[in-house]
C-alpha cells in the first residue's frame, strides 16, 4: 500500500503522437499568453478594490494585507507538489484544469461578504494556480530550445503585465460603475471558457524534446527521491531560488499597494489609481523583458551564467528607482520612476525560468519550477503584510507616510537580491569550468 503514491507519481503521462508544424512552438507560447493573462487578471482584481472592501466592510490596512497574501502562501505552499505532478502528468491537463478550477473561484469571489471568506476564496484561488507555472514553463521549454528559450518565456511573461495592468484597471473601473463584484464575474466566465477551447488545440510534447533528436525514444520520468535531489541539493540552483524571495518580496509590494497607495497619497480616483498603479509598471517591464529575453539568449550563448547576469543587472540598476517611488512627493516623479523601475524588473523577469533551466535537467523542470514558486512566493508573501502592518504601526504620523518608507526601505531587498545572482553567476561559470575541465580529460 505504501508504494502507490510512488508509483502514482513515476507514471509516465502520454505525449500528443501528431506532429506539429515547425510553427506551433509559437502558436504553444500564443496560447498561453491568453491563459497566463487570465491568471494575472484575476489574482491582481482583489487589490484594485482595496479601498472598495475597506470601505463596505470596515477592514483595516493590515486585514487586506491578510487578504492579499492569503493567495500567495497557499499558491506557495502547494508548488513543490505541483511541481513533482507537473514532471510525471500530462501537463496540458494541469494547465487547462488548474484554469477551470481558478475561474470558477474568481467567480464566487463576488458573493463573499465577510474577512474569513475573502481569505478562503483567495487561498483556494491560489491552489488552482500554482499548476500553471511549473506545467506551462516546463511544456514550453520542450518546444523552444536553449538557443530561443528565454525569447520565448519573455513573450509569455509578457501576458503577466497585461494581465496585472487588465485585472486592476477594469475591476477598478467596474467597481466605481456596476459594483466590484462585476470584474470577478466577467474574468472568472472568460476563463472557463478559454479553458474549453483551448483543450483541442493545445498539445502535449514529448519530455525533453527540445534536447533530443526528433526520433529519440520519449525520456521515462525520474524517481521522486533523485528528482527532489536535482534540485535540492543544486547550489545554483538554490541560489536563484533566493534571489527570487527578494525580487518577489518588492513585486507583491507593488501588486498589493500600488493603487492604494496612488489613491491615498497622491489623490488619484478609484479607476486611475487602479490603472496607474499597474500600467507604467507593467508596461515598462513588457519593452524590458523582451529585450532581456533576446539580451540573454545573446549572452548566454557567449558566457555560463550569462541569463543570471542579465537579471542581477536588472535588480541593482531596479534598486534606486524603488527607493524614489516610497521617497518623492511628486506625480511626475513618481511615473518615472516607476516606468524605469518596470524595465528593470521586465529584465530580471524573462529570465526567472529560463535561468533556472540552464542548471536542472528536463525531467526535473517542473519540480524546480515548482519549488522556485514555493520558496519565491512564500518569501514574497510577506510584502504586502509588512507593509500594510508597517502603514498601520509605524512612527512617521500617518499611514501614508508609513507606507512611503515601507516602499522606499524594499530597495534594500532589491540590492540584496542583486548581488545573489552576481554569486549564482560566478557559481555557473565555475560549474561550467569544472565539465569542461573533465570532458578534455576524457
Amino acid at each position: 500500500m505504501s508504494s502507490q503514491p510512488a508509483e502514482a507519481l513515476d507514471y509516465q503521462p502520454q505525449s500528443d503522437t501528431r506532429e506539429p508544424g515547425p510553427s506551433y512552438k509559437w502558436w504553444v507560447v500564443f496560447m498561453l499568453w491568453f491563459v497566463c493573462f487570465l491568471n494575472y487578471a484575476d489574482r491582481q482584481a482583489i487589490s484594485a478594490i482595496f479601498p472598495k472592501l475597506e470601505q463596505e466592510f470596515g477592514f483595516s490596512k493590515t486585514q487586506l494585507g491578510l487578504i492579499g497574501s492569503a493567495f500567495m502562501w497557499v499558491y506557495a505552499a502547494g508548488a513543490p507538489l505541483a511541481g513533482l505532478i507537473g514532471d510525471r502528468a500530462r501537463r496540458k491537463d494541469l494547465i487547462l484544469g488548474g484554469c477551470m478550477f481558478w475561474s470558477f473561484v474568481t467567480v464566487i469571489t463576488g458573493k463573499c461578504a465577510n474577512l474569513w471568506q475573502f481569505i478562503t476564496v483567495r487561498a483556494s484561488e491560489g491552489f488552482g494556480e500554482t499548476f500553471y507555472f511549473p506545467a506551462s514553463m516546463s511544456l514550453v521549454s520542450d518546444y523552444h530550445t536553449p538557443r530561443t528559450r528565454s525569447k520565448a518565456l519573455s513573450f509569455h511573461q509578457s501576458s503577466v503585465y497585461v494581465g496585472t495592468v487588465a485585472g486592476s484597471w477594469i475591476a477598478a473601473l467596474l467597481a466605481q460603475h456596476w459594483g466590484w463584484r462585476s470584474g470577478f464575474y466577467l474574468f472568472g466566465s472568460a476563463g472557463m471558457v478559454l479553458a474549453v477551447v483551448l483543450y483541442f488545440l493545445l498539445r502535449e510534447p514529448r519530455r525533453g524534446q527540445s534536447e533530443q533528436s526528433i526520433n529519440a525514444t520519449p525520456l521515462p520520468p525520474l524517481p521522486v527521491r533523485q528528482c527532489l535531489r536535482l534540485v535540492l541539493v543544486n547550489r545554483t540552483a538554490n541560489l536563484l531560488m533566493l534571489a527570487f524571495v527578494g525580487a518577489n518580496f518588492v513585486a507583491t509590494i507593488f501588486l498589493a499597494w500600488a493603487p492604494t497607495f496612488l489613491y491615498e497619497k497622491f489623490h488619484f480616483g478609484l479607476a486611475a489609481a487602479g490603472l496607474s498603479g499597474t500600467v507604467f509598471i507593467q508596461a515598462a517591464s513588457a519593452v524590458g523583458a523582451p529585450l532581456g529575453g533576446m539580451a540573454a539568449d545573446w549572452l548566454a550563448r557567449r558566457i555560463a551564467g550569462g541569463r543570471m547576469i542579465v537579471q542581477a543587472f536588472g535588480l541593482l540598476s531596479g534598486a534606486a528607482f524603488v527607493f524614489f517611488v516610497g521617497a518623492t512627493a511628486y506625480v511626475s516623479t513618481l511615473l518615472v520612476t516607476m516606468v524605469c523601475f518596470g524595465f528593470c524588473k521586465g529584465l530580471y523577469d524573462s529570465n526567472i525560468f529560463a535561468s533556472l533551466y540552464d542548471t536542472v535537467e528536463p525531467r526535473a523542470r517542473s519540480t524546480a519550477a515548482g519549488f522556485m514558486n514555493a520558496i519565491g512566493w512564500a518569501g514574497g508573501a510577506l510584502g504586502p503584510v509588512a507593509v500594510g502592518y508597517f502603514a498601520t504601526h509605524g512612527k512617521y504620523g500617518s499611514e501614508v507616510a508609513n507606507m512611503s518608507h515601507a516602499i522606499s526601505w524594499a530597495a534594500g531587498v532589491y540590492v540584496v537580491a542583486g548581488l545573489i545572482l552576481v554569486i549564482a553567476s560566478l557559481s555557473m561559470v565555475r560549474t561550467s569550468s569544472r565539465h569542461r575541465n573533465a570532458e578534455e580529460q576524457l
